[in-house]
C-alpha cells in the first residue's frame, strides 16, 4: 500500500509474563510490552483508537493503563478486562490489543509477545533479538 491509501482499522496483539503480582512490576511490563508494540508498528499517537488491555486473575495491584498514561497517552481511551481462569492457563500474563488507523495490510502487522509469553502464539509472534 502506498501512504496515499485509506486507512485502516487495524489490530495489533502482544502479551508480557510479569514476574510479580506488585504495581511496578505489572507497570514495567506493561510498558516494556506497550512501547515495543508502537516501535515495531511505527504507530503514532494520533493513530490509537483504543487499547485494550487483559490480565490473568492472579493480577490485581494495579491498573496497566497507567503504564500508557505515563508513556504520555493521554487522550487514548483505554480499558481493563480479566482473561477467564482457563485451567492450566499460563499465569501473570498481561495482552494488549491495539486498535489504530494504518497504512498498513494485515499481514504485514508484527504482533509482540515477549518473555515467556512467546510460546502463547509462536506462529506469529515477534521475537526478540538476543
Amino acid at each position: 500500500m502506498t501512504g496515499t491509501e485509506t486507512k485502516m482499522v487495524r489490530g495489533i496483539r502482544g502479551a508480557i509474563d510479569t514476574p510479580e503480582n506488585t504495581e511496578k512490576a505489572i507497570l514495567d511490563s506493561s510498558e516494556k510490552l506497550l512501547r515495543k508494540m508502537l516501535e515495531l508498528n511505527q504507530i503514532e499517537t494520533e493513530a490509537i483508537a483504543a487499547i485494550f488491555f487483559s490480565l490473568t486473575p492472579d493480577l490485581n495491584a494495579t491498573f496497566p493503563a497507567k503504564a500508557a498514561r505515563r508513556m504520555g497517552l493521554i487522550n487514548v481511551p483505554l480499558l481493563h478486562m480479566q482473561e477467564i481462569a482457563v485451567p492450566e492457563m499460563m499465569q501473570r500474563v498481561i495482552r494488549i490489543l491495539i486498535l489504530a488507523n494504518l497504512n498498513s495490510d494485515q499481514r504485514d502487522i508484527r504482533h509482540v509477545y515477549l518473555e515467556n509469553a512467546r510460546q502463547l502464539r509462536p506462529d506469529i509472534a515477534w521475537e526478540e533479538e538476543k
